[in-house]
């Protein structure tokens, strides 16, 4: 897999637009009228107040406690970057706290506490206790670590889990269950070595002793060699307690004839000669960040029998603790759990470890880019796999459950499952579907306006994420001063800048564009002007010509004026079928608005036409179409004129047999809600629509912009539809992503 690129600039202005940070916090209550804020404030809010403390169990009714995680560090050990003081960790909590959110929709927030002292620290998370759910601690440096959360686990009622130590201990306890069942040997019987005394390490051996693996045959070492009984040298408790009855010094000696190894410590502490001394079908479990302690080309080298595991994602078998903690507090928060226990850890790591030898579902292997199937290269599930939230909690559920940890049990596993389904956003699914899509696609991308800031930005961000190459049009000075103005110097020998003046094509093009237009009062000096100076023009002719092979424009005109440009090169007209098909993207739902780009008074063949065009993008974008043709009335009722053609468009359909679902005409809250759509058990739709076909364009713009601007939804497109080349008009008014989102979409040839 290509390695994305970022570059300073840029991670400095995903944290500073569109606002400073990466999460805000929104009321999910009403808070318009003067009688809903006497309900969530006073008078209201003292009937809950006042039965929370006669029964402090209602907290998990009444407020958000039962999914509400802190996320806590002092700064002691960030990310690999040593002592960076607690402001200095905010930006990685929260961080954290969006990834609770995105992979298992618990809410979190971040706090950074001001102190080094461990009483200190444990005396202000105590004191936060009714608050949360629970805790997790983070990038606390050991052993302070140790002494902090073994304290908090005694004193609170709520779980504490510092995931440095356990949230690894359990993906490598995952990884390792199936790198054990393919070698065929039981963890009973082997010999493992830990390199890394630290938080994680030494969760890892704890973790394995608790599932089986016996104590004097896990050996740990740390830069001083080898933990051995009677050693004084560089010990603390925590060391002492893993101490073993052993010849071997070193790492180099422990190997010998180890089964596996786990490394939790730094990049080239393992040589290929230890490799070779160890048993046959070692497992080494080499996770150091950002470089792991042996590469796996290395390990292979001398050994071809060897499972290889790291920390890395450009590498198979990714150690990666976000398969882990949203999950372990999902199945904790909804027992409203007392604590995360080691039953419920190794219950985690099982579920894990059945997940990876099922069958890959193809929306995963396609954001991988290959086919995944059990075995030495996949042993760990991807994070990007749907079935974790549905799988992993129940698992860790009912650990809890069994071993007296839930405050609740829950009744109906089943659908509690069925919850967790229908918890996550589809949306981040299909974009992420998209985005592996064009990677694979490695599409040469034409930029028109490289006169842009907004589109430079877009351009340099579609090569550095290893998404193909981009072609730029415009003047080469003009293109690199930009790129300095932007702090992306450096991109323009990166990028291909491509100008009309200096082009071999021109001619070739000419001659083409002459041929098109000659019959339309077009002269040869009409001609030159349009090819050599009117970028959206010259970028249609490279794509025609197959010099690049997708192309976005369309962010610094007004997309008709775009579309009657792009129409000198393609057909993209009413006559020839294109449509414009806009993604509405909100709270997790998908829908398309159809037509918002061509036609501006379509008739019922149009409108059948439309339907086709926005069916093929959406099965583009791995969704099932459902369309409604939607007007003022439902069914006939109010009869009038102007809904006629809405009522005609579905016979359209009828007579040309179409392979989706379609039905009008209707209202849209009978296409979209199901309570409203059932009062029609005639509709021939089987679920609420996703497709909504409008009369004409003016009523399509208004939906969109009344969407975006009152309801705050996410637009991506208008997704020209029905042209033969792939080519996708921004907005005026994109932003640098939203132009990188249309590149991706041209580069899977959506629509």
């Amino acid at each position: 897999m290509s390695k994305t690129r970022v570059t300073d600039e840029e991670a400095l202005a995903f944290h500073l637009e569109p606002t400073p940070g990466k999460f805000e916090i929104s009321a999910t209550v009403p808070m318009t009228t003067q009688r809903d804020l006497s309900l969530a404030y006073s008078p209201g809010v003292a009937v809950p107040c006042v039965a929370i403390a006669e029964n402090p169990e209602l907290a998990y009714d009444y407020t958000n406690k039962g999914n509400l995680v802190a996320v806590i560090s002092n700064g002691t050990a960030v990310l690999g970057l040593g002592n960076l003081g607690a402001l200095g960790s905010k930006p990685v909590m929260e961080g954290k706290a969006v990834l609770f959110k995105r992979f298992a929709d618990v809410n979190s927030i971040d706090i950074e506490l001001d102190t080094e002292d461990p009483d200190e620290f444990c005396k202000a998370v105590k004191l936060m206790g009714p608050t949360f759910g629970g805790i997790n601690l983070e990038d606390i440096k050991a052993p302070e670590c140790f002494i902090i959360e073994q304290r908090l686990k005694e004193e609170m009622d709520i779980p504490v889990f510092h995931d440095d130590q356990h949230g690894t201990a359990v993906i490598c306890a995952a990884g390792l269950i199936n790198a054990l069942h393919l070698s065929g040997k039981k963890i009973e019987d082997v010999k493992i070595v830990l390199n890394g005394a630290g938080a994680a390490g030494i969760a890892c051996l704890e973790l394995l002793k608790s599932m089986g693996a016996r104590y004097d045959n896990c050996i740990m070492c740390d830069t001083k060699g080898v933990i051995y009984q009677g050693r004084t040298e560089g010990m603390n408790q925590w060391k002492s307690a893993h101490a073993v009855k052993t010849e071997a010094r070193s790492l180099e000696d422990a190997m010998k004839d180890c089964d596996v190894f786990l490394g939790v410590s730094a990049k080239g502490a393992v040589t290929p000669a230890m490799v070779a001394s160890m048993a046959d079908n070692p497992v080494i479990f080499a996770m150091a960040n950002p470089d792991p302690e042996i590469t796996p080309e290395e390990a292979h080298e001398v050994r071809m029998d060897a499972i290889v595991a790291t920390g890395r994602s450009d590498y198979p078998n990714q150690v990666n603790n976000v398969l882990g903690f949203p999950y372990l507090f999902r199945g904790a928060l909804d027992i409203n759990a007392r604590a995360i226990n080691d039953e419920m850890k190794i219950a985690c790591a099982h579920a894990l470890a059945q997940l990876a030898r099922e069958d890959v579902p193809d929306e995963v292997a396609l954001a991988y880019g290959k086919n995944l199937t059990f075995g030495r290269d996949y042993i760990i599930p991807t994070p990007f796999d749907p079935r974790l939230i549905h799988r992993i909690p129940p698992a860790v559920a009912r650990a809890g459950m069994n071993t007296g940890a839930a405050r609740r049990p829950i009744i109906d596993m089943d659908a509690y499952e069925l919850s967790l389904k229908s918890r996550m956003d589809p949306t981040a699914s299909i974009l992420r579907g998209l985005n592996a899509r064009a990677r694979a696609a490695q599409a040469r991308m034409i930029f028109a306006e490289g006169d842009d800031p907004k589109v430079l930005r877009a351009a340099v961000m579609y090569q550095r994420s290893g998404l193909g190459k981009a072609l730029v049009v415009g003047r080469k000075e003009d293109v690199k001063a930009k790129l300095e103005e932007a702090g992306l110097g450096d991109a323009v020998r990166e990028i291909e800048v491509v100008n009309a003046a200096n082009t071999p094509h021109l001619e070739m093009y000419k001659t083409f564009l002459y041929n098109r237009l000659q019959r339309k009062g077009f002269d040869g000096a009409d001609i030159h002007r349009l090819a050599a100076r009117d970028r959206h023009v010259f970028s249609a002719l490279m794509l025609a010509h197959g010099h690049g092979d997708a192309l976005v424009t369309g962010v610094t005109r007004k997309s008709a004026h775009v579309l009657e440009r792009i129409n000198h090169v393609f057909d993209a007209d009413t006559e020839n079928g294109a449509a414009g098909i806009t993604a509405l993207l909100h709270k997790g739902r998908i829908v398309f608005m159809a037509d918002t780009l061509v036609h501006e008074w379509p008739d019922e063949n149009d409108l059948a036409n439309i339907a086709e065009r926005a069916a093929v993008v959406a099965k583009d974008m791995g969704l099932e179409p459902r369309v409604a043709f939607v007007s003022f009335s439902t069914f006939g009722y109010p009869v009038s004129e102007r809904a006629e053609k809405m009522h005609l468009a579905p016979k359209v359909l009828d007579q040309r047999g179409v392979d989706f679902e379609y039905e009008g005409e209707m209202t849209v809250d009978v296409a979209l809600n199901e309570v409203t759509q059932a009062q029609y058990p005639f509709s021939r739709l089987t679920g609420p629509a996703n497709i909504l076909v409008v009369p004409a364009r003016h009523s399509a713009s208004i939906s969109v912009k009344l969407m975006q601007e009152m309801g705050g939804a996410t637009v991506i497109g208008p997704i020209l539809s029905g042209v033969d080349g792939s080519i996708q008009i921004c907005s005026t008014s994109s932003t640098a992503n939203d132009i990188l989102n249309m590149a991706v979409l041209a580069a899977c040839k959506v629509g």
